[in-house]
């Protein structure tokens, strides 16, 4: 299968995890209907984005991965729409042990595995270490029914060496749930943010070569704005699709496959890779002297 459609829902998120969870259901279902493929949530789509502050009660809303209400009727969904969905939860490992993941389900139901987020940040507004431990289960590839897919997670947008990793993995389509918006304070800095979000990951696309998409909310809650601009870039780094800033949709956009081997017979980036060069990425940091 060459041409596949794939959805982003861009939601808004309300108080009630239940409430998010049912409108979340009900735009697969209508994406689905106007022919998607794969069909990619935003981070943390079951809850308002709970990390602006340190606070102990936000871990009931942790689940485990492999049972349980949430997990399970979206593998309803996906068999009764023949959609994959690619599913961010809170995960609960064990107690006092938590991730920021995503489970990938396949057109027919099927759990196929699930990504642990890797890079955590700590910042104002984004508290993350507080409640997520790094994943530790490396970067995957995902044979669906449809394409060749990797999950990585809002932070893991920034670092290139991820992407690649996907890429070298096989991915096709890599796909970047999040939950990113400008805290009030930075306003006028908001659109530099946001070229620079979306140009790093149309630069994932075209060193790696292949489709990248990122899922956004939208919405203000607290004291961030998520600026939602979901968005779909081909091979070559160019918007196939792209969401507004300030409203829910289901973007959905057909991404060409044969594009990947069609763009790297024109540009060789992993023919050309030298790979006796690049030991020392594996340091933190390098000394010049030596």
């Amino acid at each position: 299968m060459s041409k596949i459609k794939v959805a982003l829902i861009q939601m808004s998120a309300v108080q009630d995890p239940a409430s998010n969870h049912q409108k979340a259901i009900e735009k697969i279902r209508s994406a689905a209907k106007k022919g998607a493929q794969i069909v990619c949530l935003q981070e943390l789509y079951r809850t308002l984005y709970f990390c602006q502050s340190e606070d102990h009660q936000f871990f009931q809303y942790a689940e485990p991965v492999d049972s349980g209400s949430t997990i399970d009727s979206l593998c309803q969904v996906a068999e009764e729409e023949s959609v994959v969905v690619i599913a961010p939860v809170f995960e609960k490992r064990t107690e006092g042990i938590y991730h920021n993941s995503a489970v990938v389900i396949d057109a027919d139901g099927r759990r196929l595995g699930h990504y642990r987020k890797m890079h955590i940040p700590d910042d104002p507004n984004f508290y993350e270490k507080f409640y997520f431990t790094p994943g530790d289960l490396g970067v995957k590839v995902f044979k669906t029914r449809y394409a060749r897919i990797s999950v990585l997670i809002c932070w893991d947008q920034w670092f290139p060496e991820t992407a690649r990793l996907a890429a070298l993995k096989g991915c096709q389509i890599l796909f970047y749930p999040t939950a990113i918006g400008w805290h009030e304070s930075d306003k006028k800095y908001a659109a530099y943010q946001r070229n620079a979000w979306q140009t790093i990951q149309r630069g994932h696309a075209i060193a790696n070569e292949i489709f990248v998409a990122a899922a956004n909310r939208v919405g203000k809650e607290q004291d961030l704005n998520f600026w939602g601009h979901s968005f779909i870039s081909d091979p070559f780094g160019s918007l196939i699709a792209e969401a507004a800033h300030d409203r829910e949709e289901e973007l959905i956009a057909e991404c060409d496959l044969s594009l990947i081997e069609q763009t790297r017979q024109h540009w060789p980036f992993l023919r050309d890779r030298r790979i006796d060069a690049y030991h020392p990425l594996t340091e933190r940091f390098l000394d010049n002297d030596k």
